[in-house]
């Protein structure tokens, strides 16, 4: 049995458990972003650091630039409390990577967005992964109640 799994588990669940590629109609909202140069690591492909990097700008580019959040005169700013990440496929530079975004759930003071990460032109996701944002008092760090912008955005990539 291998050490890391924790418990048994059988065929059928370890299959149920594995995470797959997603096409691009799971998402609502895209975004190209260039590789750089320096994305790439001694392996040759894009390191696993810099999607977490890409999940940001693909999320937060989209609400700036629909209006939605104002990070230097806003009075709400979003904090990542939960991340993660499922790999399938290498990404290199000179690649152009297409982020879809969605909304996965939308809470009083928090959302959780899925974000895919497809080479230029695939159909189905290089890697997949999610945050959840908690929306504070930019000033008091304490929850607060999603911006009515901020909330009518995100209801439209539900």
């Amino acid at each position: 049995m291998d050490p890391r799994i924790m418990w048994p588990m059988t065929d059928a669940q370890s299959k149920a458990a594995r995470p797959e590629p997603l096409p691009r109609a799971h998402y609502r909202v895209f975004r190209d972003i260039p590789t750089r140069w320096m994305d790439n690591d001694v392996y040759g492909h894009v390191n696993n650091v810099v999607y977490y990097s890409w999940f940001d700008t693909a999320v937060n580019a989209w609400l700036i630039e629909q209006g939605a959040l104002d990070i230097h005169a806003g009075d709400t700013v979003g904090l990542v409390v939960n991340t993660g990440c499922h790999y399938f496929a290498p990404l290199a530079f000179p690649q152009t990577v297409e982020a879809g975004v969605r909304v996965a759930q939308l809470g009083r003071s928090s959302v959780r967005y899925e974000v895919g990460l497809f080479a230029q032109g695939a159909p189905m996701t290089a890697a997949c992964g999610h945050f959840v944002h908690v929306y504070v008092d930019k000033t008091t760090r304490k929850p607060v109640p999603l911006p009515e912008p901020l909330k009518e955005l995100l209801e439209t990539a539900l």
